[in-house]
């Protein structure tokens, strides 16, 4: 039987790979706004989509109903975030930012895209065949 080497495994790789991205890209939201991984993918979905469920976020953002949870509780009490009932579903709360929680994204986003930037440089001419392998394996395992 074959050994398989898990330094060289593919799905090993990928997950090493988004850890160690998502880790050192919390030096951009971390420091100056104390934020978890899943408070920022929080902030970040609600400042795309404006309002949005918490079942919907995590959809979106591909993590478990209990971070979005703690992620909400978090950002709830520091005032970023607003609950309000649903008018399709009272079961359901609908989620937007407050003020403060849209000038904290607003600070975060330019800091963001350049740290993206950064990325796609050092990748140099290879970068636009990463991205389209990226978003062929989206496809694939429907990561979409």
């Amino acid at each position: 039987m074959a050994k398989l080497e898990l330094e060289h495994f593919l799905p090993y790789r990928l997950n090493r790979i988004a850890a160690a991205v998502s880790q050192d890209f919390r030096s951009v939201y971390g420091p100056h706004h104390d934020l978890t991984i899943p408070e920022w993918r929080v902030l970040a979905t609600l400042g795309q989509f404006e309002a949005m469920s918490a079942k919907a976020i995590g959809r979106h953002s591909a993590m478990h109903k209990t971070k979005v949870s703690r992620a909400v509780r978090a950002l709830e009490e520091r005032r970023w975030l607003r609950r309000r009932e649903s008018e399709e579903d009272r079961r359901e709360e609908i989620l937007t930012l407050t003020t403060q929680g849209e000038r904290a994204y607003r600070q975060i986003v330019p800091k963001a895209l350049a740290f993206e930037r950064r990325i796609l440089d050092e990748l140099g001419p290879k970068a636009e065949a990463v991205v389209n392998a990226l978003e062929r394996l989206e496809k694939i395992f429907k990561a979409l």
